[in-house]
């Protein structure tokens, strides 16, 4: 079904509004004129781009970093300079590693000499022994691999060489299959009796760009080091192996933990006009990790966030609830900050209503995933024509992230913007994530698709 006016877009509203006890009269906004204006005048201004240049001037943004607090300021003072109301920050405790000098990896293989490879420690991994560790290595394609080999895994370096699969249309899910190796892959190889972790880097391209991301420990084994080493080394790791199984491996880190700091989450809104105690969150973390701007994790999803409330208020669109933009600090690391939003002593007397979070990159957006369930998802489920003519495909059931799963405890709908994730995990967690991965008119589409969201959550729930 297409609509081509707000009047006949209120008549499909009536009978959900009117279920839900919404006076009838608030359906008669002419929304697909709002759902224009806003497509418009993003595309034109771009404004999630120039918020994007101001986010990544900071530099990298490691979760505890005096860049961290740095773009917390950059972008608290944008907000004001954009006329935002309340702008502030909140603070939240977080974790802070450092990585130290740049990792160093080796191949040593009697039949093929010594070659380095490019490595980088994990987040939140131990160091190696100042001079570092040499071993012999036994690699793996699976937990039940490892389990198998049994006492051939003892002082050894547990190479986990699962690649990602490349059969998935969204590439999140292959993501999610192959994670546990750098989430648990120390903790499994310390158990076998392994001394250290080698992991392949989570991306389906092929080239020597290693990936970081944080792992675990399990007070129950062993702490040892754990690093990821590029796609391209792991595959040349893998053929020298078969071709010489007595090969070794030599890698060094210096990263270390530091004492917990106060870092912050940083926000600015528009008052509702009607109920503002009833709030609509919408955001991205902040915080990135340190072996680039990260351009598109996340802070493509800060600038669309920002955006989106500046095209509401510069359209000169008053929503009825209050609508608000959230930088969380920590999702990289533990999550911290979308835990102490939820739970803040600000947060008394307010009504959290909706959140939809943006952590998927600025890439080209497909559609909306809406945590919610029956009337309220078939209510949201009904906008999906103006999406349409914003270019986005559909609304589908599920939504949300990790900054915003603290709100459903509160009874916020959670919804989350989803985009083309075929280039995401080329720059995931990685040296590439640099604002040249970033396309201006598809960053701009997510937000211009997240501040019409926002908007008729606003008007009518």
């Amino acid at each position: 079904m297409r609509f081509s006016t707000g009047a006949k877009l209120a008549v499909a509203f009536l009978p959900v509004l009117c279920a839900s006890g919404i006076p009838a009269q608030n359906s008669a906004v002419p929304y697909q004129d709002i759902a224009a204006q806003i497509l418009k005048k993003g595309l034109r201004e771009q404004g999630a781009y120039q918020t994007l240049l101001r986010i990544v001037s900071a530099g990298p943004r490691l979760t505890g970093s005096p860049q961290a607090e740095n773009a917390v300021q950059i972008m608290a003072q944008h907000m004001r300079e954009l006329g935002f109301e309340n702008v502030r920050t909140e603070p939240t405790t977080v974790s802070h590693w450092v990585r130290g000098a740049k990792a160093e990896g080796r191949i040593l293989s009697r039949r093929f000499g010594n070659l380095p490879v490019p490595v980088c420690a994990l987040g939140g991994s131990i160091a190696t022994d100042p001079k570092g560790i040499t071993a012999p290595l036994l690699e793996v394609r699976s937990l039940e691999e490892l389990q198998q080999v049994g006492a051939r895994a003892k002082g050894k370096i547990i190479f986990f060489n699962r690649a990602l699969d490349p059969t998935y249309l969204d590439t999140f899910p292959a993501y999610g299959e192959a994670a546990w190796q750098r989430s648990r892959g120390a903790i499994e190889a310390a158990r076998a009796g392994g001394v250290a972790a080698v992991v392949r880097s989570l991306t389906l391209e092929i080239n020597d760009s290693p990936h970081t991301g944080t792992m675990a420990y399990d007070p129950a084994v062993p702490k040892i080091p754990a690093i990821a080493i590029s796609t391209r080394g792991a595959e040349r790791l893998s053929e020298i192996l078969q071709k010489d199984p007595g090969t070794r491996f030599h890698f060094k880190t210096s990263c270390r933990t530091l004492e917990p700091v106060v870092a912050h989450n940083v926000m600015g809104e528009i008052r509702g006009s009607e109920k503002p105690e009833e709030v609509i969150a919408v955001g991205g973390h902040l915080d990135s990790w340190d072996l680039s701007v990260g351009a598109n994790d996340d802070g493509a999803g800060c600038a669309q966030s920002i955006e989106a409330l500046r095209l509401i208020r510069e359209l000169g669109l008053k929503p009825r609830r209050t609508i608000r933009a959230v930088l969380f600090m920590d999702e990289e690391n533990g999550g911290t900050g979308g835990r102490d939003y939820a739970r803040s002593p600000n947060r008394k007397g307010e009504k959290p209503i909706a959140a939809i979070e943006s952590d998927r990159g600025g890439f080209l957006p497909l559609g909306i995933g809406a945590g919610a369930q029956g009337a309220v998802f078939d209510r949201i489920k009904s906008w999906e024509p103006l999406f349409r003519t914003m270019g986005l495909h559909w609304i589908r059931p599920g939504g949300g992230g990790v900054d915003i799963a603290p709100l459903a405890d509160a009874g916020a709908v959670l919804m989350g913007l989803v985009t083309d994730s075929q280039r995401y995990f080329e720059v995931h967690h990685s040296g590439l994530d640099t604002m040249d991965k970033v396309n201006a008119r598809e960053l701009e589409l997510g937000a211009t698709a997240m501040a019409l969201m926002i908007y008729l959550v606003s008007q009518e729930f």
